[in-house]
Parts: structure tokens; C-alpha cells; sequence
């Protein structure tokens, strides 16, 4: 394996730059080709971006339905299989990142901007327009809150626990070049190293690119929108672009830093002050209500989960999938190369049931609360009558938050904290995928140098906004459902791969336990002859 990570380092010094050249220059002339039509037909962009979505959407959606569902499957197999036991980084490793730190780098990065946007956005959405039911009331309140829970739930983080176990396995087990291409290593050899790996990591890079850039847009968009409602600063596309131009500064400065001093700083950071947010939310609404629906919402989540996550619309298609669950799926894999790598890079040390169990549950279960105490809270002020938040969700989404907590006492304070909270996740978002691409493009380096970690964090900003520009929230998410779409065939390649490398792994490690169990009673026989050759002479004596 060494010999391998040496040929793949041989090619990364080029202009002085330590890069992998055709990954690199491959990635930067797509995405610079892709700002440069965007802005150059700007006007038409917009038609031409939902035509796309619709396309795709249409004839791709089913698929996207399928993966996902095989992809949470296949985790739930391997964290109750005998591959469990195998450690990320040998037998021997330990963990690098304390739990609480570990769970707050991984959510920060996995959910974050999103989940702020949407939480009371969707299920008011849904309310209004129930994807299934035809009733109203009670059940179509039940089910927002079901379909709510499935686009955030376990599995958004199944995608994510495939990409990050395979990577993080692959890198400190095998010694591997952290980099997608790796995880291919027992299905394609040594052709990870030539055109077929270049190939599998652009579309990694392009895909983490405009999935960040989704993320990246809505958060902005939030910001704004908070900024507006709180101070009556006007959120339109000018102030939109001045806060990523800004924050993006930031997050260069936490990408310069490094995951110790930056990322993790910024993410733990995060952690605090999601939970203050969330303990205010709870302590000052209807808390009684609040944790009677989590009980309630959750069981019937479970309850419904295999109909609902198989649901593709066969019946009465109303095109309602395509923008909700299609997008979902297809942003959540186009996000996997992103925080499947970041993941990775956090959780040495980890055994294969422990990553996914954790990369599981803890973090869908904090996200089922959160979406719970918001945005059943909203369907509720909505069963009560009360259609200020409904209203306000018709006319701007990414306002609903802020008009959610004019509720509540204290109302400034918590818009404030959340504007926080908005912006700090857009950093850490941002500056976690700049040390992923570049880690990428680098060919598996993981701390290339400062001006190429900066160079992606100021493409992703202007891919960000660019695509703002272009066509809105519609050039986001069509972004997102294209490049997630071949991305989708490449983890379910990257299933096999994994399965296959773990197997061989397991095997050699019960060769050395059945070895090991070999000498040990060598030993006891040898010690029990000894002793009888000491304990005859004496006898005969």
C-alpha cells in the first residue's frame, strides 16, 4: 500500500501547487464554465434550470428512491454484522475527538443551515398541502410532520455514515490517500490511480460544490431574511452577496486555522448555541405540547416509514416528490462526498458499529427534536387557527424562523441568537467543505497548503452566489438534484467496495486471532512440560 500512496504523491507537484493536476484543473474549468453561462444567460436561467429539474426529476426520481433506502440498509446490516468489531485504524486504535466534539463536528457539518431553514418552513408547507392525504386538520398535520422527519431523518445520515465509513475505513486501515477514489481500491486495484479515479473524484468535487453552494444560498438567503425582519436592513440579492462575500471571509480565516483551532472550535461553538436556542424555544413555548408531539411524531414516523420512504407518486403524480423528496435525496448525496470526507477525518479509532450507530441515531434523533419543538409548534398555532406563520411562509420562506419567534417572549433576542446561529453555521459548512475539496483535488493530502484551502472556500462563495444570481432558490436545487444523480451509482458501487474490503479485513484478523490462539496454548503445553520436567527429577530423588 505504501508504494501506491508514493505514486499517487509523485503527481501532485504541479506549479508548485500540491495538487492532483486533471482532478484539479478538471473541477475548476467545469465550475467556471457553469458561472460563466449562468451569468451570461441570466435571464433565461431561471426556465432553463426548472426544465432541467423536471427532467431529471421525472426520470431519475424512483432511482433516487431506491438508493437511499439501499444505502440505510446496508448500514443497518454492517453495524449488527460481524464486520462491527473491526476498528476504523486497526484493532488498536483509540479515538482522536472526545464524543461531545466528535457529535458536534459531525452535525454542524451534516445538517446546519439547512435544518434552520426548513424546520418550520416544510412542515408548514406540507400542512398546507398534504402530499397524500386528502383530509385536512389533525391528519394532514401528522403527516407534515411524517414527511418532515423522513427528508431529515436516518436517511439523510445513512448516506452519510456509507461515504464516511468507507473513507475513513479505507484511509486509516488500508493507508490510503484520503480521497474518494480509495474506497474503490479492492473493486478497481491499481486503476484508482489513473483515469477511472480521476473521473470518480471530479464528480466528488462538483457534487460537494453545488451541494455546498445550496446550503451556502439558503443560509444567506435566512440571514437576510432575519436581518430584514429584525433591523429592517433590506435582504434583497445585493445584501445577499455582501453576506457571502463576508462570511465566506470568515470562513477562509477558520479554513487557515485548521480542524483543531477552526473547524472544531467554530462547531462546538455551534453546539452551544443551537442548544440555548432550542432550551429557550422549549422553555418558553408550549413545552408540555412540545414533548407530547415528539413522542407522538416520532412513533408514528416509525410507524409509517417503510410506506413513506418507498412512496414515489406511482398513483397521482402531482410533481409534489420532485420538490421535496427527489431534491432531499439528491442533496444529501451530493452533500456525502463533504461530510462523509470530514466525517471520516474525525472518527479514527471508531469501531464499525460504534460510526454508524452514532453517525445514526444521536444525530437524527436531536434533529427529530428540533424539528419538533419548531415546527410542530408552527402546525399547531396553525390547528389553533393562527395563520400569521402560515401566511409568512407563503410569502418567504426563509423569514419563517424569525416570524415563528415573534411569539415568544423575548422575541429580539431570540431572533438575534438564531441570525447567530444562521451564520455560524454557513461557516462552518463553509470551511469544512474548503479542507474537503482541497483534500480531493490534492490527491488524499490532508493539510494541503493555506492558498489552496482558500482558493475552494472562495469558489464555493462565488459558486454560492453566482447561482443566487442565476435563477434563486430553483438554480439551487436543480444544482444539487443533477450532480447528485451520478454521484448516487457511484456509492452504490461504493457499497460493494466497502463490503469487499471489510471482508478481507475480517478475515485476516480472525487468521491472527486463530494464530494468536495457536501460540497462546503452545505456551500453556510448553509451560506444562516444563513444569513436569522439573517435577520428576525431584520425585525420583
Amino acid at each position: 500500500m505504501a508504494k501506491k500512496i508514493i505514486r499517487s504523491d509523485e503527481k501532485k507537484s504541479i506549479f508548485g501547487l500540491e495538487i492532483n493536476g486533471p482532478v484539479f484543473f478538471s473541477s475548476a474549468i467545469i465550475i467556471i464554465i457553469t458561472i460563466i453561462l449562468t451569468l451570461s444567460f441570466k435571464d433565461t436561467a431561471k426556465e432553463h434550470f426548472e426544465n432541467i429539474q423536471t427532467f431529471v426529476s421525472n426520470k431519475g426520481g424512483w432511482f433516487f428512491v431506491l438508493m437511499v433506502n439501499v444505502f440505510l440498509f446496508f448500514m443497518v446490516f454492517l453495524a449488527f454484522s460481524k464486520y462491527g468489531r473491526l476498528r476504523i485504524g486497526g484493532q488498536h486504535a483509540k479515538p482522536e475527538f472526545k464524543t461531545i466534539s466528535w457529535f458536534a463536528m459531525l452535525f454542524s457539518a451534516g445538517m446546519g443551515i439547512g435544518l434552520l431553514f426548513w424546520s418550520i418552513s416544510e412542515p408548514i408547507t406540507h400542512f398546507n398541502s398534504p402530499p397524500i392525504t386528502a383530509e385536512g386538520g389533525a391528519a394532514a398535520a401528522q403527516e407534515a410532520m411524517n414527511f418532515t422527519f423522513l427528508h431529515w431523518g436516518f436517511h439523510a445520515w445513512g448516506v452519510y455514515a456509507l461515504v464516511g465509513l468507507a473513507l475513513a475505513y479505507f484511509t486509516y486501515s488500508r493507508g490510503l490517500p484520503l480521497t474518494i477514489r480509495s474506497v474503490f481500491y479492492p473493486f478497481l486495484g491499481d486503476k484508482v490511480y489513473g483515469i477511472i479515479g480521476d473521473i470518480i473524484d471530479i464528480f466528488a468535487v462538483l457534487a460537494t460544490i453545488f451541494g455546498l453552494a445550496t446550503s451556502l444560498g439558503l443560509g444567506v438567503k435566512q440571514i437576510a431574511g432575519g436581518l430584514d425582519h429584525v433591523f429592517n436592513i433590506p435582504g434583497g440579492l445585493t445584501t445577499q452577496i455582501t453576506l457571502i462575500a463576508g462570511v465566506t471571509a470568515v470562513a477562509t480565516i477558520s479554513v487557515v486555522l485548521g480542524v483543531d483551532k477552526g473547524v472544531k472550535f467554530l462547531s462546538e461553538w455551534n453546539m452551544r448555541i443551537a442548544v440555548l436556542l432550542l432550551l429557550l424555544v422549549v422553555i418558553l413555548g408550549p413545552t408540555i405540547y412540545i414533548f407530547q408531539s415528539f413522542v407522538q411524531n416520532t412513533g408514528s414516523y416509525f410507524y409509517n416509514f417503510l410506506e413513506i420512504a418507498t412512496w414515489t407518486e406511482s398513483y397521482n403524480n402531482t410533481g409534489w416528490q420532485n420538490s421535496w423528496t427527489v431534491f432531499y435525496w439528491g442533496w444529501w448525496i451530493a452533500w456525502s462526498p463533504f461530510v462523509g470526507i470530514f466525517i471520516a477525518r474525525i472518527s479514527k479509532g471508531r469501531t464499525v458499529q460504534d460510526f454508524i450507530l452514532g453517525v445514526l441515531i444521536i444525530p437524527a434523533l436531536v434533529t427529530f427534536f428540533w424539528i419538533n419543538a419548531f415546527g410542530s409548534t408552527a402546525v399547531q398555532e396553525a390547528l389553533l387557527g393562527d395563520l400569521t406563520i402560515v401566511n409568512a411562509v407563503k410569502e418567504d420562506v426563509a423569514t419563517a424562523m424569525f416570524v415563528f419567534l415573534e411569539d415568544f417572549p423575548l422575541a429580539t433576542v431570540l431572533n438575534i441568537v438564531a441570525i447567530i446561529l444562521v451564520a455560524g453555521f454557513f461557516i462552518t459548512s463553509s470551511d469544512s467543505g474548503s479542507l474537503v475539496v482541497d483534500s480531493i483535488t490534492s490527491g488524499g493530502k490532508i493539510d494541503a497548503p493555506v492558498g489552496q484551502r482558500v482558493f475552494w472556500a472562495v469558489t464555493e462563495g462565488t459558486v454560492a452566489a453566482v447561482l443566487l444570481v442565476g435563477g434563486g432558490l430553483q438554480a439551487l436545487q436543480t444544482a444539487v438534484i443533477v450532480t447528485g444523480l451520478p454521484f448516487a451509482l457511484i456509492l452504490l458501487v461504493m457499497c460493494y467496495s466497502l463490503l469487499k474490503g471489510l471482508k478481507e479485513d475480517l478475515f485476516k484478523l480472525k487468521k491472527r486471532e486463530q494464530q494468536k490462539e495457536i501460540d497462546n496454548y503452545k505456551d500453556i503445553v510448553s509451560g506444562i512440560v516444563k513444569k513436569r520436567n522439573i517435577k520428576e527429577p525431584n520425585q525420583k530423588s
